[in-house]
This record gives C-alpha cells, sequence and structure tokens, in this order.
C-alpha cells in the first residue's frame, strides 16, 4: 500500500478583534491623533448634544392638583416672624433661646410634634484614617460651654394617610438671635407650608420641618441631624436635656399650656425613612428685574439627586408660578470670544444640515451655546471638585435626594404687599413639590443619576458625555503597548518590512525572555508611592501653630521636593544614566509605557468614583503622557517637528502641574488679580476637610504620573 501524504493542517485564522488590535498598536501614532481629537470636539459637542428634560416617573404629576395655600397661612406666618423680630434680649443667647420657644410654641399649636436638636460645630481637620468616613461627632463634648452648641427646632407632621414608613424632610436654615431679611423669609414661607400641611388630608408621608441653627454654618446642622437621624445614641445628649438646670431648660419650662408641653419633647424624634428633601433659602441679594429661583444639586464627590426631582422644581417654578430658574454657570465663559465663534460654526452647521434635510436637527443658536458651555461647564468643575453645593450634600451622603432651592425676591418686594405675593408663589412652589413626591409609592428610580445640565430644562447623560472620556483615554493602552513592543524588539508580523494587521498570534513573536518592564514598573510603583507620602504630608503640616495658608503651602512644596529627591538617590535619578550602554537606550521607552498603563487605571478607577474628575483628568494629563518623549532627542533632531514637539511638551509640564493648574482655572474664571499663592493650600484644604475623593486623585494619580513624564522627558540615558 502507498504511502499517504501527510495533510498539512490547516492554518488557524486569527480573530477579527486581535487583527484590530494589531492594527491599532501599529499605527498608534495616526489612533492617537484621531481618538484626542473627537474626544475634545465630542465635549466641545455637548451643549449641542444636550437633550430637553423630561419626567420620568408619572405618578409624580406635577401641577395636577391646585393649591389649598391661603392668605390666613402668611398672616400666621408674617405675625410669627414680627414675634420674633420683635424680641429685645440683652445677648445673642437669650434671643436664641426665646426665638426657640416661640417656634415651637407656634408649631405645637398647629398640631406638630416638636424636639430639639443639640449639636457641636466640627473642625475641618484633615485625618487620613477618616477620609472616607464621617468623623465621630454624634456624641458631643461635654467640656464645652452651652454657647459653644447649635439647637435647631425640628417639627414632625404624621401623615393621615400614611403609616410612618415614609418622610418628606424641609429645611430652613435660621440663625437664631441673628436673623436677617433672608432667615425671615425663609422662616415665613416655610412656616406657612407647614402651617397648611397640618390641616390637609392628602398626606402619606410624614413632613420633617427642619429649622436648622445655622450660626455655625448651614451645612454643620443638617449633617449632625442626619448622623443622629440614622444612627441613634442612647444618651440624653443628642436632644436638649430639661433636668440639666443649664440653658436647655428653658426652652421647655417656658411653654404656657398643657397641650403644648405634651408635645414638645427633648429627645430625639423622628419619622419614616426619608423620601426626599427640600432646602429653602432666601438669598440676601435681590433680583433687580424678576423673581428668581437658583437651583443647587451638586454633592460629595459628583453625586446627583434624581433628575426628577429638578425635572418638577423646574416645571412648578416655570409654568406655574412664573419663577426665572437658574443653575450657575461660569460667568467669565459668557464673554468669551472663542466660545461666540465657535457657537457661530455650529450654528452654521446646523443650518447647512438643515437646508439638506429638514429632519437632521443639529446646531443650536450661538448665544445658546454659548450660555449652554458656560452652564456645562459650572456643573462639571462643581462634580470634579467633589464639594456639595449647599446642605442638600449631606442627604446625597445617605442616599436621598436633595436639593437647595435658593429664591430671590425683587428689588421692590420691600412693601408689604409685594412680600404676600413672594411668600405666596414660593409657598406654592413648594407645597406643589411636596404633593408631587408624596405621590410617590418608591423612591426616585426612573430618570438619571448621572448627568450634567446645560440650563434648568437640558441636560446630558451619562451615555454622552462618557463618549469624550472614552476617546480620551483610549490612546493609552494603544501606545503603552506599542512602545513595549518597540523597545523590546518584538516583531508584530513584519511582511515586507512593514506592519501587517493579519499577522497570527504566532507571528506575533511576544515572548517573556525580557523582563525590562519590572524595573519600570518599580520605578512607576515607588513614584505613586511617594504621591501617598505627599498626600499624607498636610496632616503633619496642619499641626504646625500659627501657620498661614502661603507659609503651609511652601512647607508642603519644599517637604515634597526633598522626599523625591531622597527617592531619586536611592533609585537612580534621569540623570544617573549618562554613559549608558546601547543596550538601555529603550529604557524610557518602557518607563513611559508603564507609566502610560497607570495613568489608563487610574483615571478608569477614577471614573467610577467621580467621572467629572477623570474627565477632567484625562483633558490635561492624557496629551502629556502621550506626546512625552526625552528632550535630548528632539534637540539631537534639530527639525522643525522636533523643535514643535519640546515646546509642546515643555507648555504641556507647566499646565500640567496642579498649582499650575489651579492658579490658571482660577484666572480665567475670577481674574489673574485675585491669585494668592496661599489659593492653593486653601483649595486642598477644603478638599480634604471635604472628603473629596479629587484629593485622593492629585496626589496618588496626576501628580505621580506628572513626575514620571518629567523623568521621561529628562531622561538621558538614550
Amino acid at each position: 500500500m502507498a504511502e499517504t501524504e501527510k495533510a498539512e493542517p490547516p492554518k488557524t485564522k486569527t480573530r477579527p478583534i486581535v487583527r484590530i488590535g494589531i492594527f491599532l498598536i501599529s499605527h498608534s501614532l495616526l489612533a492617537s491623533v484621531v481618538c484626542c481629537t473627537a474626544g475634545v470636539v465630542a465635549l466641545l459637542l455637548l451643549p449641542v448634544l444636550a437633550k430637553n428634560t423630561y419626567i420620568s416617573e408619572n405618578a409624580l404629576m406635577p401641577g395636577s392638583a391646585s393649591s389649598m395655600l391661603s392668605n390666613w397661612d402668611i398672616s400666621e406666618a408674617n405675625r410669627l416672624v414680627k414675634e420674633l423680630s420683635d424680641l429685645d434680649s440683652d445677648s445673642e443667647e437669650d434671643a436664641g433661646i426665646a426665638s426657640r420657644r416661640i417656634l415651637s410654641n407656634y408649631m405645637s399649636n398647629l398640631g406638630a410634634e416638636v424636639g430639639y436638636h443639640k449639636f457641636q460645630p466640627q473642625l475641618n481637620q484633615f485625618h487620613p484614617l477618616h477620609f472616607f468616613s464621617s468623623p465621630d461627632s454624634s456624641i458631643p463634648d461635654h467640656n464645652l460651654t452651652y454657647s459653644s452648641y447649635g439647637i435647631s427646632v425640628v417639627g414632625i407632621i404624621r401623615a393621615p394617610r400614611g403609616d410612618g414608613k415614609e418622610a418628606i424632610v424641609l429645611v430652613t436654615p435660621y440663625n437664631f438671635g441673628k436673623n436677617g431679611r433672608g432667615d425671615s423669609f425663609s422662616l415665613s414661607i416655610g412656616y406657612t407650608v407647614f402651617s397648611l400641611l397640618t390641616r390637609v388630608t392628602w398626606l402619606a408621608k410624614d413632613i420633617v420641618w427642619l429649622i436648622a441653627d445655622s450660626q455655625y454654618g448651614e451645612y454643620a446642622p443638617v449633617a449632625t441631624w442626619l448622623r443622629d437621624y440614622h444612627s441613634p445614641v442612647f444618651t440624653s445628649t443628642s436632644g436638649v436635656d430639661a433636668r440639666s438646670g443649664g440653658r436647655g431648660d428653658g426652652l421647655y419650662v417656658l411653654n404656657e399650656n398643657h397641650f403644648a408641653r405634651r408635645k414638645i419633647s427633648n429627645g430625639f424624634r423622628r419619622a419614616g425613612t426619608m423620601a426626599a428633601a427640600l432646602i429653602l433659602k432666601v438669598g440676601d441679594r435681590n433680583s433687580p428685574f424678576e423673581e428668581t429661583l437658583t437651583v443647587f444639586a451638586e454633592a460629595s464627590n459628583g453625586q446627583m439627586p434624581n433628575l426628577d426631582l429638578i425635572n418638577v422644581v423646574n416645571y412648578l417654578a416655570v409654568h406655574r408660578q412664573g419663577l426665572h430658574v437658574k443653575v450657575e454657570k461660569f460667568w467669565s465663559l459668557v464673554n468669551s470670544k472663542w466660545l461666540e465663534v465657535l457657537g457661530g460654526v455650529f450654528e452654521l452647521v446646523g443650518d447647512v444640515a438643515r437646508s439638506l434635510n429638514p429632519s437632521w436637527k443639529f446646531g443650536i443658536p450661538a448665544a445658546d451655546y454659548v450660555d449652554g458651555a458656560a452652564t456645562l461647564a459650572s456643573s462639571l468643575y462643581y462634580q470634579a471638585v467633589g464639594i456639595p453645593t449647599g446642605p442638600h450634600g449631606a442627604f446625597r451622603d445617605f442616599q436621598i435626594d436633595a436639593i437647595t432651592l435658593e429664591l430671590s425676591p425683587k428689588v421692590a418686594s420691600f412693601n408689604k404687599g409685594r412680600h404676600n405675593e413672594f411668600v405666596l408663589r414660593s409657598g406654592r412652589l413648594i407645597e406643589g413639590v411636596i404633593r408631587s413626591v408624596n405621590n410617590l409609592l418608591e423612591k426616585f428610580h426612573q430618570s438619571f443619576f448621572l448627568y450634567l445640565l446645560t440650563s434648568p430644562g437640558k441636560f446630558v447623560s451619562v451615555g454622552v458625555y462618557m463618549i469624550a472620556f472614552a476617546l480620551l483615554v483610549a490612546p493609552l493602552p494603544l501606545v503603552a503597548a506599542s512602545l513595549y513592543i518597540d523597545a523590546t524588539k518584538v516583531n508584530l508580523g513584519l511582511k515586507n518590512g512593514k506592519h501587517t494587521p493579519t499577522a497570527t498570534l504566532d507571528g506575533i513573536g511576544i515572548t517573556f525572555k525580557s523582563w525590562k518592564w519590572l524595573s519600570a514598573a518599580k520605578e512607576v510603583f515607588v513614584v505613586h508611592l511617594w504621591g501617598a507620602v505627599v498626600s499624607l504630608l498636610p496632616y503633619f503640616i496642619c499641626q504646625i501653630p500659627n501657620c498661614s495658608p502661603t507659609t503651609s503651602f511652601g512647607i508642603w512644596v519644599f517637604l515634597s521636593i526633598f522626599s523625591l529627591l531622597v527617592l531619586y538617590l536611592i533609585l537612580g535619578s534621569p540623570f544617573s544614566h549618562v554613559h549608558a550602554p546601547q543596550p538601555q537606550n529603550k529604557e524610557w521607552a518602557i518607563v513611559k509605557s508603564v507609566t502610560m498603563s497607570a495613568v489608563f487605571i487610574g483615571l478608569l478607577l477614577m471614573s467610577v468614583v467621580n467621572f467629572a474628575t477623570a474627565e477632567f483628568g484625562a483633558l490635561v494629563i492624557v496629551p502629556l503622557c502621550l506626546i512625552a518623549r526625552p528632550l535630548k532627542l528632539d534637540i539631537k533632531a534639530a527639525k522643525m517637528r522636533s523643535f514643535l514637539r519640546v515646546i509642546c511638551n515643555v507648555v504641556l509640564c507647566v499646565v500640567a502641574f496642579p498649582p499650575v493648574s489651579f492658579f490658571l482655572l482660577k484666572g480665567i474664571s475670577e481674574g489673574f488679580e485675585s491669585i494668592n499663592v496661599g489659593d492653593f493650600w486653601n483649595w486642598m484644604e477644603s478638599l480634604w476637610a471635604w472628603n473629596s475623593a479629587t484629593y485622593i486623585y492629585i496626589g496618588m494619580v496626576h501628580l505621580p504620573c506628572w513626575v514620571l513624564c518629567m523623568h521621561v522627558l529628562l531622561h538621558y540615558s538614550c
């Protein structure tokens, strides 16, 4: 029998995803340019791509019922405010006690349950072990005097149709003993609504009215009350002890009738699980033309309330009460010439698109684009900073949807008629919002939690603005892989001297014989460890007494540079390989490859915690990582392209340095004449005091990667 020839095994085809990966790595330069350009363009297009807001939860039904607020409620509120303003006490402490007594009597006479909450102000001191947890402040320090405490008044209405398992919270900050015109206005509106809600029959959720003692700030009383509400301490310290014989005794004994005494309690009163919260303020500044409502929604680490809550407020304010609704914006960008030009370009493109096909709805007027871009930048910035823009941030820490509403009356609202009209419109707005939330059978969940606002009635969802971030960070793994392959001389399927994306896995020829990346990985790891040390230095600097912000910042910079020099003495500086042998001429490429991998991982992790911070970080640090190359190589080349790359590297290194980035942003938004060196220390101090994850990102991701890019630029072993 003749021997049969052995059939050759069929060649395995490379998977399409692998072919695409090989193609992108082979053309990483082109892919980087395309992705970064597309990412910046996508970011600039966000105001154009913004959609109109809409109410997702049908059960809210805003404006479906007529308001029940009457002039009688307003007259009672005016009588309360007049009685508070007529108080004549020798000290602010006595005036505060008398004010609380009057408020408790008024609420108790309405049939509400009244209690007090005593708290002590918290010092904003950096503590690394408590960074991501709230300080243990529910038990006050007994060594403090009575005047060192704040005491808030809490009133609770039990819902006639409810089972006590859910509640809606209304907060009005009030400075007892030293109230201003805005405090009186907000208290008048709050009492008007509270008085109405004690008589209605449609309530299915308890109503909690917290009159927060704002003498130590507006955030502290709300935050401490929420901590005690959700983490009860079974002692008499969280309330006002009537048996102590101190000042707190007067709050209880001075109630005049038996009914009030039965309703007013010194213990901590609670209602059900909070469905939503509204913080009501009246600004001291008046609006010159019309009554306005400013909505503040940003909470800690970029958290936002459910968009439906903002939509209900916006709908009722605009279509029912005729208020002008605003959100914060960067006013410096409103007058920006380049934004006007860009808006004109998008408007022109939209006109051309509509002329080709009327169904193509692209482009907005240039003025709307500028206004939307200024609002979007403000929303992105406040989310990235991670500091709450109002007391509502304390509720978001407990996953409670809350917003701060700041009302501004007209300048001509000083007469009695205008005053009553303003209180009536504001009270009806709060009544309508509470009625809509009262209709819910479950928590807010239908609408968006991740979004950016371009106006009170327009938003950009996470599915849209994440495209810009994805495009910006996409080149990092591609360039990192390309650099590593080139540095270790790995063959990527060469054919006729060119890269072929159709190469098989066997043709890639990747081996693990070279372990050069371990040295680079060690260097990158140690520099990130140095970043952690730099992040902890403020804890020790804060222990220095009588240290100004400028001095603290100087000490921080000196200790950071000194620790970095010590680190380089141990590991070897970028100048230690001047006479390095030729085989090490690609060491900088491996360091850059590992650095870009670290940046990619750091930005992805940060996007999970605070997407806005990751967006800003990608916009600043990614171009520097991509373009970083030893300056000596470009100087030796003596070409125009190399010269331009040197200029770009120097500019990007300066701009990407965190203090410089801060001063540039502050100068653009507030003017460069107001810049002070100590402002950066104050800003960083506010970040760690509010437990902002942006502080961790700057210290442990951004700054180490900037140092590593400087290491690559100054690398002489090439």
